[in-house]
């Protein structure tokens, strides 16, 4: 794609049009069923057709990434909402830029797996750990009826912890909100407090044990966490 004259979200849905594997969106609404519309591009081809733009709008002036980004995000459709968040993880000092109402606008509309875990670990949970983010908003998504948002609370506390995600470790942030959901049985939210306490148990072992002692989690946590604290791994 020629990045020529600034990108813009049509010629980025374009790109992406022609690249889409139909039978790829038939698999991945089976995998992760989402409102949204699914085009059915592969990882590889989106990065591909970004990275010209990246590119590109690393000479733009400021704003122009988050400009774009959200109006990707604001499409309704899943592989331009993945592009959004890709384009301002690529550029940092867009991402710090956006404030916390354009931070918390941007987790609208994730109803799927793949788009909160993409958006948590990109851009929620580095927004939390820089500041941007207030541990209110976290707990507010803790006690939403949303599943979606429980969710993103507790991936969020994956970038306070992940090396690869500049994390640096907060045991207490990360466990208050393990806390909050030790007694949710939704399958979305079992799945992410399990990775939580696997990504914390890389920094603070014994914090984690602890938390496993004091919480009835559910047997899938229990069983993945002890089995990351015991052998390192999620499933021996």
């Amino acid at each position: 794609m020629s990045t020529e004259s600034p990108p813009t979200e049509q010629t980025i849905l374009a790109a992406l049009h022609v690249v889409a594997v139909p039978e790829r969106a038939t698999h991945a609404l089976g995998y992760f069923p989402t409102s949204m519309k699914h085009l059915g591009v592969p990882v590889p081809a989106l990065r591909a057709v970004l990275k010209p733009v990246i590119a590109s709008l690393r000479k733009a002036p400021p704003g122009e990434a988050t400009r774009l980004a959200l109006a990707l995000c604001a499409t309704g459709i899943f592989d331009a909402k993945q592009a959004g968040f890709e384009v301002l993880n690529a550029l940092p000092k867009e991402r710090r830029a956006l404030t916390a109402e354009q931070v918390v606008g941007l987790a609208e509309g994730n109803d799927n797996w793949c788009s909160v875990d993409t958006y948590s670990t990109y851009l929620s949970g580095p927004a939390w750990r820089e500041g941007t983010l207030t541990d209110a908003m976290i707990a507010t998504w803790s006690a939403s009826p949303d599943r979606w948002l429980r969710r993103t609370a507790l991936v969020s506390t994956v970038p306070l912890n992940m090396k690869s995600r500049g994390g640096t470790g907060d045991t207490p942030r990360t466990l208050a909100v393990c806390a909050h959901h030790a007694h949710d049985r939704d399958d979305m939210v079992v799945k992410a407090l399990s990775w939580a306490l696997r990504e914390l148990a890389e920094r603070d072992p014994d914090a984690v044990e602890a938390f496993l002692t004091s919480h009835d989690v559910a047997p899938r946590v229990r069983r993945e966490t002890r089995n990351k604290l015991d052998t390192g791994l999620k499933n021996p």
